[in-house]
């Protein structure tokens, strides 16, 4: 595995704003009408959302596809939400989740603890670059939360729900966080696969994800080390590169947790701009027609909407 505290020092340091506007204690999760942002009194108001949604009703025509998008400004109080409540498979981007629940639960000991998986296990769980490497020697609990996220390794996933309580110890998480909506059932790979006649491995943009991680950067939930570890891996995604850090603002720090399969490719991903607290922002596609192949570029024109549209309000 590689070195975090070496590699991603730099773009780490993009989030220290963020994590002292996090700082314990916290007893509620910041909500769109009343954030607290760490230069700011508590605003008494709820500003009117962005209206995106004749730029991302063209992006679905022009991609033949439907879009979900959640995003608060944790600055401002102010949200962007188009689907926000439509349900789409989540894939993926559990896995940050998952990662921050391992994270909550465990201790150094639990950490440290060194992992072994057979071969059968990697066959069944489909991509898992980081497991098929290490299968031999093993990798530590903490590894494999790192792996699941920064690499997307499905193994690793299913190793790290085993010591959180399976997928139903991840649903009782998010319910923790707030989040009633989300229905995590299955392990990889099967969480991949979403029936129109069930809500098995759902989600929304708005009534969950985005929600849910806000509530885990700014709540007791977590400590301010579990948070900057999270932040960390998600800075160092390596699948997260043509997705929202693509149509982010120049400079602007992404940390994200990237999903796709099939016709699904998704993205969540805390943004900070300079010198200001983040943007917290889901985005959620899925082709229309069920057989094809998700698209990238869907995924980072929409974020540009989004992220530009924010930009251009607080400028």
């Amino acid at each position: 595995m590689r070195s975090t505290s070496r590699r991603f020092a730099p773009v780490a340091a993009a989030f220290a704003l963020l994590l002292t506007a996090c700082a314990e204690p916290q007893s509620t999760p910041l909500q769109p009408s009343g954030p607290t942002p760490a230069s700011s009194t508590v605003r008494t108001y709820q500003p009117a959302p962005i209206d995106v949604s004749t730029d991302i009703h063209n992006l679905e025509q022009r991609f033949d596809a439907r879009v979900g998008v959640s995003a608060l400004d944790t600055e401002t109080g102010e949200t962007i939400s188009y689907r926000g409540g439509e349900r789409f498979g989540f894939a993926s981007t559990l896995k940050a989740f998952a990662a921050a629940e391992f994270l909550r639960q465990s201790t150094t000991e639990d950490r440290d603890e060194l992992v072994r998986w057979t071969r059968s296990d990697i066959d069944r769980a489909g991509y898992s670059p980081v497991t098929t490497e290490h299968l031999d020697t093993g990798l530590t609990a903490a590894e494999l939360a790192e792996a699941a996220v920064r690499e997307s390794d499905n193994t690793a996933l299913n190793l790290v729900l085993d010591r959180i309580g399976g997928p139903e110890g991840l649903d009782d998480a998010l319910e923790r966080l707030g989040d009633s909506t989300t229905q995590v059932v299955n392990y990889e790979p099967r969480l991949n696969t979403i029936t129109s006649d069930s809500i098995d491995d759902t989600t929304t943009a708005a009534d969950a994800f985005t929600e849910s991680m806000t509530a885990l950067q700014q709540t007791s939930y977590s400590t301010a080390s579990n948070r900057s570890i999270l932040l960390d891996w998600m800075s160092g995604n390596a699948t997260g590169d043509p997705l929202v850090r693509a149509g982010a603002p120049a400079g602007w720090a992404v940390a994200d947790k990237s999903g796709g399969a099939g016709p699904i490719r998704n993205d969540i991903a805390v943004v900070t701009p300079p010198e200001r607290s983040p943007v917290v922002i889901t985005i959620l596609t899925e082709k229309t027609n069920p057989t094809a192949q998700f698209d990238n570029e869907l995924v980072s024109e929409t974020a540009a909407v989004v992220l530009h549209a924010i930009e251009d309000g607080a400028a």
